[in-house]
């Protein structure tokens, strides 16, 4: 008989992290988990709406999935959550399958995850050419923009299809609706998320401390300001100021539930499961390569002990089971959550 195959110890990195844990390393995970629950809130909600489900979704998902990513997962600092590379993949999900088959399908991606972990599969990540890395990121970044311009120019669609082609006929279609005061709000936010770290650089400071007082102070406190926090509020605060004709989350989507998320199951069935079984590996396989891919980045940025691949694998595994029954979207860890935590001073998954 051959030998059986090894199977990962279940050992979850916050174990060891504890180890001579204060009130100081605390009081630096809590101020990092605060930054980033900050910046996750507007991202979360951009992510479900992009891929077509409600803002909701992103909410718990990033809640729900963020806990238990970092408490179960392999990695010291990373984040969990909703992820920008999921967008193309979920809506074109839904637009084929409904939102119902999503639920499943994310459900037996996180068994499938867990299992990849537990066959210590975690490390084939390595082989993984980086020319296919990039081209994929690139490929799906022109997918998520290719799906926002609509929003950007405000133009009155009422669903976009899926298919690439299909969205830039639906747009050129549609451009006797464009809404002036949708793209300045755009614009606007665009050139302040590029304008704003490049506002607070070092150099600015050194020429004119001595010139102007509390310019120093000033520019470390608006240094550690998130971008996307101060266009959130001031280009909220200025559509409603000025009653602006735009669409908001509140005019599409309603008010979002203040209530904790009904514990639901979906209806399911083996004959489901097999339909689902390329969405299903879409899922996993993604979520693998970007959890992987966003622990390494966390390893080289932090300076603490390697992730465990493994481990991180079989986190993911269980917060994509547990996610769709309260009506989450996939996660995987996030690249940008996870390096403003590191940034903002986390040195456990206290912080997560």
């Amino acid at each position: 008989m051959p030998p059986p195959v090894p199977l990962a110890p279940f050992r979850p990195r916050l174990f060891s992290a504890m180890q001579g844990y204060g009130r100081d390393r605390f009081l630096r995970d809590l101020g990092a988990g605060l930054t980033v629950g900050v910046v996750a809130l507007p991202l979360a909600m951009a992510f479900a709406i992009a891929s077509g489900l409600k803002p909701e979704a992103g909410l718990w998902t990033a809640i729900i999935a963020g806990v238990l990513i970092a408490v179960l997962g392999g990695s010291a600092v990373q984040i969990g959550g909703p992820a920008g590379a999921f967008i193309v993949i979920v809506y074109g999900i839904i637009e084929r399958y409904g939102v119902a088959n999503l639920l499943i399908a994310t459900a037996c991606a996180g068994v499938l995850l867990f299992v990849m972990g537990l066959l210590r599969l975690g490390r084939l990540v390595r082989y993984v050419p980086v020319s296919i890395v990039i081209g994929f990121t690139n490929g799906i970044a022109v997918l998520i923009a290719a799906s926002q311009v609509k929003d950007w120019l405000g133009l009155d669609v009422a669903k976009m299809p899926a298919d690439f082609f299909a969205q830039l006929r639906t747009i050129g279609a549609n451009l006797h609706s464009f809404n002036a005061y949708a793209f300045a709000l755009g614009l606007a936010c665009f050139l302040g998320l590029f304008l704003w770290p490049r506002l607070w650089s070092a150099r600015l400071p050194q020429r004119l401390t001595g010139e102007i007082p509390g310019l120093k102070e000033a520019s470390e406190v608006g240094a550690r300001v998130p971008g996307p926090v101060v266009a959130l509020v001031t280009l909220t605060l200025a559509a409603w100021y000025f009653a602006l004709p735009v669409e908001t989350i509140g005019s599409r989507f309603g008010s979002i539930p203040a209530g904790l998320p009904a514990f639901a199951l979906p209806d399911f069935s083996w004959e489901t499961v097999k339909l689902l079984v390329t969405p299903t590996i879409t899922i996993a396989l993604l979520g693998a390569i970007e959890s992987l891919l966003c622990a390494r980045v966390a390893d080289q940025l932090s300076g603490l002990p390697r992730h465990d691949p493994n481990q991180e694998l079989m986190a993911q595994g269980i917060a994509n089971f547990v996610v769709p029954f309260f009506g989450g979207m996939p996660a995987t860890g996030t690249i940008a959550r996870t390096v403003t935590n590191i940034r903002a001073g986390a040195t456990s998954p206290i912080a997560g």
